[in-house]
């Protein structure tokens, strides 16, 4: 069966021409295209992209760069019933693509198939992260998201509206596979390797600042405003617990501010707030196993709390509109 494969990207000029050869090499007998989602590189990309049989689209105002606007984008041009969604440093597996279309036709009612994302360039900090808890991109069999794309059925996005939502600078895949699960269908997880991903390696407080910078983080908030009078906003309260844990934050931060800013004896409210970031700090290093991954789970919870109502209040566009973009060349 053909295959459109969605290659997400933004500056991609080191990894984009192993990740379009990886894309083209795993189309099932070579049936399907290879469309390259842009969200307005300035860099190589597009002179390198020409260069193969690929389809290169990109974003024009006032469409803006997010996490959400590169799947939606491909998807307008694709042509086949399977979409298969990649990011721009990922190596699809030459082989997935054929197993994920047989398993979907032999499951009429599964919307995608993903398999194991490989992880080529993690931190240390995230490294912990993923090994120590059942992460969403850990697990195998029945699952509420496919992180780091995969194949979807086209009858299955379209039933909800749309692949992913323009708006989101985070949660797209999440968001994604809520509206799929509310819809009746389900999102399935092979145990065998679906792409090698070569991604950033930076400091992990570096990594929290550029992801305020570039809005990831509003992610949180964006997908619970998305959510706002729809049937699946009870069930997206229920399955992300880490909403209440940043309310819990904001709490904390918001009466950190009031003693400092009511509280007459200002030494005292400054002591007070040292003291309970301390306390608080004290307490995640215990449960974390060391201080330096205790200190960065509490600066983290500040930067995801600060940015949940940053992402709420921030603007909608219609996530089924037409995204403004051009056709850089095909072949």
């Amino acid at each position: 069966m053909a295959v459109s494969i969605i290659i997400k990207t933004l500056n991609e000029e080191k990894r984009i021409a192993s990740t379009i050869e990886h894309a083209l090499a795993g189309l099932p007998g070579g049936e399907g295209e290879v469309i390259v989602a842009d969200s307005g590189s300035t860099d190589r990309t597009a002179e390198i992209v020409a260069g193969y049989p690929a389809t290169m689209v990109q974003i024009v105002e006032p469409a803006k760069p997010s996490c959400g606007i590169g799947g939606q984008l491909g998807f307008q041009y694709a042509q086949y019933d399977l979409i298969c969604l990649l990011d721009g440093d990922m190596d699809l597996d030459p082989s997935f693509l054929a197993e994920a279309a047989a398993y979907l036709q032999a499951h009429p009612d599964v919307a995608g198939v993903t398999g194991h994302v490989e992880e080529m360039n993690l931190s240390n900090l995230e490294f912990t992260r993923r090994v120590t808890r059942n992460a969403p991109e850990n697990r195998v069999g029945e699952v509420d998201r496919m992180n780091g794309g995969g194949v979807y059925r086209r009858s299955a996005i379209e039933s909800v509206g749309y692949l992913t939502d323009r708006n989101l600078h985070g949660y797209e895949e999440f968001d994604l596979g809520i509206r799929l699960r509310s819809a009746g269908w389900r999102l399935v997880r092979l145990d065998r390797r679906y792409v090698r991903h070569y991604g950033h390696v930076e400091n992990s407080y570096r990594l929290l600042v550029r992801r305020w910078k570039s809005k990831y983080l509003f992610g949180i908030g964006e997908v619970l405003r998305a959510a706002m009078g729809r049937p699946h906003l009870v069930r997206l309260l229920k399955e992300l617990p880490e909403i209440r844990l940043w309310i819990v934050v904001l709490g904390w931060i918001v009466l950190s501010l009031a003693l400092l800013v009511f509280l007459a004896d200002k030494l005292l409210a400054l002591a007070i707030v040292l003291a309970l970031f301390a306390l608080i700090a004290a307490t995640m290093s215990l449960r974390k196993g060391g201080i330096a991954m205790g200190l960065y789970t509490v600066v983290a919870w500040l930067f995801h709390a600060s940015a949940l109502p940053v992402g709420f209040l921030r603007p909608r566009v219609d996530p089924k509109a037409w995204i403004e973009s051009r056709k850089l060349g095909e072949r």
